[in-house]
């Protein structure tokens, strides 16, 4: 009895803890949107001399967050106010036409990015400094992100302490083979497209030589795109830059000023006193530092027309159904899609992709919207870091295709995966399944016993029927010979510089490109801009962020660097049924 008192008692002390803490994260929560929307609602002074203050020590998102909620007030990091890559932009695009805004303070850390996203803010910076303004970048820690960023600034400056990577580009794939053997797992991969890599993690230990063709190609080109800009930033010879990386001659931030990568090394004190120095001011006058964060609520402006241009984002895996946790679905795109379609204030439409792919159905019932669209209006698409496979899908139809020089795209190519669970099953749980069935094939896929050799060709049929649809889509979207799309598709992917040269895509730029494209087909020299899906609610954000992104914090926290490896498992195990996409656990650094 005193046991059942003891645990009744702890769980009620349990339960009033968890109201409590909930009770407070509530009015935390409750705080949190009331100063996010007095901040909003404010109206911001910028005095004269003022410095935009650009801090950039987080992995920047397509998009920000509605409203200003700080979400590590809970003891998170990562649930900052961050400024997504977009806001980024217009910020630093405004600020250039700002008088009262004499340059940036670009403050940066060290943290993982794309270098597409990278490409997009350093053609802002460089319109900006076109406005005979100045900007100064500050680092303690730099990889070659940070210093891709950073090589745009009139002056570089590190910390003397400080560590700065330059030791060039590289990518894993992981392979789950003999993983899988030992707990009796049997992946049966059926793909179209010699190139098509996705699958291959679960047949073999290595990459396939056409898998490291590939991946050679498209990081070498984002590679020399680097040192190209690189060497043009700095005003060095291309092989010199090279030689600085291959040989990793610097380990020390003294070495990086000799070699004339970084201008000097200071502490941040120093640097803001050379500031005061760049505003013209007396020694005992601070510059005036304005936050991103703050300075993006003073230009809301837009034209006074009712001519439109979407803007619609498509960020994330392709699914069926509802968009949630960063994937695209199908049925909440249609219907911005059929939205954009019907509303005749809507002159153009601009897809903005950043997605590695998904289901083949997926994509073919969005392809289908957007053809419907662009029998009224013109579509532009916009891609962002990575727009391959089931993303090349959903821009194939358009009137014109913008990428930067380092995305990733291309990919096209289909596989399906089933994994044969017959030895997990029964040799390692003892679980043994019999079947009754009318109907030769009603067990076809099922995952405790393997494919034979007529329904191995049955779904090898589906996939070449879907491979063949792909690229007669892509061929009447880009006007080219099916042959021609076929000799460059086979799963092969392809920066967005080489993706340029063989006709994947039109034009290199960003998204503001890709609007000024857009409202030249419609013929509109006055226009606003509408962003489409609508951003969440800041409370819903908030309860979305603690059910996922909280659990994707925990995890870190225990596996540590291991996480990624962890996660690049998890999300190959989602493979199953048939898709077009590329290896989602591409990464480079």
């Amino acid at each position: 009895m005193k046991q059942f008192f003891k645990f009744t008692l702890a769980s009620m002390f349990g339960f009033l803890l968890a109201g409590v803490v909930g009770f407070f994260l509530l009015i935390g929560a409750v705080g949190a949107l009331t100063s996010g929307v007095s901040e909003e609602a404010e109206t911001i002074q910028v005095p004269e001399n003022s410095i935009l203050h650009l801090k950039i020590n987080y992995t920047i998102p397509e998009r920000g967050n509605k409203g200003s909620i700080d979400f590590s007030m809970f003891g998170m990091p990562g649930f900052g106010k961050e400024m997504g890559l977009q806001d980024i932009v217009k910020t630093i695009n405004d600020a250039a036409v700002d008088e009262h805004i004499k340059g940036i303070y670009l403050d940066l850390d060290l943290n993982s990015q794309s270098f597409a996203t990278v490409e997009e803010i350093r053609k802002a910076l460089f319109a900006f400094k076109k406005q005979q303004k100045f900007v100064v970048a500050y680092a303690e820690m730099m990889d070659e992100y940070g210093y891709y960023l950073a090589s745009t600034a009139d002056k570089i400056y590190m910390n003397p302490n400080g560590t700065l990577v330059l030791n060039g580009l590289a990518s894993e794939v992981v392979y789950l083979k003999d993983a899988l053997d030992k707990i009796g797992l049997e992946p049966q991969l059926i793909r179209h497209g010699k190139f098509k890599s996705a699958g291959e993690p679960f047949i073999a230990n290595k990459m396939s030589n056409e898998n490291r063709a590939q991946i050679e190609s498209y990081l070498g080109s984002l590679y020399h795109h680097f040192v190209e800009q690189i060497a043009k930033d700095r005003k060095k010879d291309k092989a010199f830059v090279h030689a600085v990386i291959n040989e990793l001659k610097i380990q020390q931030t003294k070495q990086a000023v000799d070699l004339g990568m970084i201008d000097g090394i200071l502490y941040e004190d120093q640097v803001k006193a050379e500031l005061q120095q760049l505003c013209q001011l007396p020694k005992d006058q601070d510059p005036h530092f304005i936050s991103s964060n703050k300075y993006k609520n003073t230009n809301v402006k837009q034209a006074a027309t009712t001519d439109q241009i979407a803007v619609l984002y498509c960020n994330g895996e392709i699914v069926s159904g509802k968009s949630n946790d960063g994937n695209i679905g199908s049925v909440s795109i249609c219907e911005q899609l059929k939205r954009i379609r019907k509303d005749n204030n809507i002159k153009a439409l601009v897809l903005r992709i950043n997605s590695p792919g998904g289901s083949a159905l997926a994509s073919d019932v969005m392809w289908r919207e957007i053809e419907l669209v662009k029998k009224s209006k013109p579509v532009v698409v916009s891609m962002g870091s990575v727009a391959a496979s089931g993303g090349y899908y959903l821009a194939a139809p358009a009137n014109w295709i913008i990428a930067q020089p380092n995305t990733i795209t291309g990919s096209i190519g289909v596989f399906g995966l089933l994994l044969n669970a017959q030895n997990l099953l029964e040799n390692k749980l003892g679980i043994h399944v019999e079947t009754v069935k009318f109907g030769e094939y009603a067990d076809l896929g099922m995952p405790n016993r393997p494919l034979n050799p007529s329904e191995k060709q049955i779904v090898q049929n589906g996939v070449d029927l879907i491979y063949t649809d792909f690229i007669q889509k892509v061929a009447q979207g880009r006007k080219l010979s099916q042959d021609k799309v076929d000799s460059i598709a086979q799963g092969r992917v392809w920066s967005g510089k080489d993706a340029l040269k063989i006709g994947l895509v039109d034009e290199l730029g960003g998204l503001d490109r890709a609007i000024e494209v857009a409202a030249q087909k419609a013929n509109l020299s006055e226009y606003r801009t509408i962003q489409l899906p609508g951003l969440k609610e800041p409370i819903e954000q908030l309860f979305e962020s603690f059910s996922s992104e909280a659990e994707a914090y925990f995890l870190k926290q225990q596996l540590g660097a291991q996480y990624e490896w962890f996660n690049a498992i998890k999300k190959q195990c989602k493979y199953q049924g048939i898709q077009t996409r590329m290896d989602y656990t591409l990464s480079i650094h």
